[in-house]
């Protein structure tokens, strides 16, 4: 439905600014700032805690750049602002903001069905970026925001997916939405992988959406872990993360996918560059990939502590070893 008149100031003005506080990371199954974990480096991490009361739930991350970020939460909200280091870590977010996420007539989203925003990516266009895709389940949808001085915010504009995902009214549906970068064989196109829905045995199911790389494919199911969000790497590879909670312990995958193996038909697999369980880990549901100033590519994920006081906001920076 199209907006028939101006937004309500009230609208319009309802970002918040949010005061984060963090306290350190520094070490990551057995890997101190700078020492190796698994496949990857560890930089570093901070957990977050905001005086807001809708900070929380981070489900999604997409970076605007080395610093600015967008996060959503599954309460229906947009978290952006700006990630500092100190010493190459993670040490602090500033300039954050809060901001209701709104429908395609531009008034708040109005119930938990409608509010789930579960994944978030930046859509570039001539190298800058003019909006952000976020994906929802329960009420399973894809939808595109304007950027405003690096601020997501305005009325949904919804994306055509295929009605098998439409009609996943269940929060198995979309958890992960990447958008693939110049370097891959499928540039331009949006890639959603669902957390739990599958249609090809042994896999869960994942589409692309292209102008000439449209189709279905899937992601090989690997370690009893379920996705949560993707990234792709500058170079046109894949990230995925994955998570899983048993006998009240989380655990955290990260696998990278070879380019040319993301593409219709395709079977998703790759190897697992980072695994660990225990009391380290949380909720993990949030990938981002960054390139620094120094050209170093970060790797940072973010856990959803689904508002409960003995979950915690969880933010962990990784590169790949040179």
């Amino acid at each position: 439905m199209a907006l028939l008149g101006p937004i309500p100031a009230s609208w319009a003005q309802s970002a918040e600014t949010v005061a984060v506080s963090t306290s350190p990371v520094t070490r990551f199954k057995g890997a101190e700032i700078g020492q190796i974990a698994d496949r990857l480096v560890f930089r570093g991490g901070i957990q977050l805690s905001g005086d807001h009361p809708d900070f929380g739930g981070l489900s999604g991350l997409a970076f605007l750049d080395d610093k600015r970020f967008v996060m959503v939460t599954d309460e229906g909200r947009f978290v952006s602002g700006s990630l500092e280091l100190e010493n190459g870590a993670p040490s602090a977010l500033s300039e954050v903001e809060i901001d209701v996420i709104r429908n395609s007539a531009g008034a708040p989203l109005p119930r938990k069905f409608a509010q789930d925003s579960e994944a978030v990516e930046v859509v570039i266009r001539d190298g800058a970026p003019i909006a952000v895709r976020v994906g929802f389940e329960h009420l399973t949808r894809v939808a595109d925001f304007d950027m405003v001085d690096g601020r997501p915010g305005g009325a949904a504009r919804e994306i055509a997916i295929p009605n098998w995902l439409t009609e996943q009214r269940t929060n198995d549906s979309i958890e992960s939405v990447c958008i693939a970068p110049p370097t891959s064989p499928i540039a331009g196109s949006t890639l959603i992988i669902t957390e739990g829905h599958s249609i090809v045995p042994g896999s869960w199911a994942a589409t692309l959406l292209g102008e000439r790389d449209r189709g279905d494919l899937s992601l090989a199911q690997e370690g009893w872990v379920n996705p949560t969000d993707c990234a792709f790497l500058p170079d046109g590879d894949l990230l995925v993360l994955e998570r899983s909670f048993a006998f009240l312990t989380f655990t955290v995958q990260i696998r990278r996918i070879q380019a040319e193996d993301v593409r219709p038909g395709a079977i998703m697999n790759g190897e697992v560059l980072l695994r660990h369980a225990g009391g380290e880990v949380d909720n993990f549901e949030g990938l981002g990939v960054r390139v620094l100033p120094n050209g170093e590519t970060r790797i940072t994920i973010v856990s959803d502590n689904n508002f409960l006081g003995i979950q915690r906001s969880l933010l962990l920076d990784f590169t790949l070893p040179n």
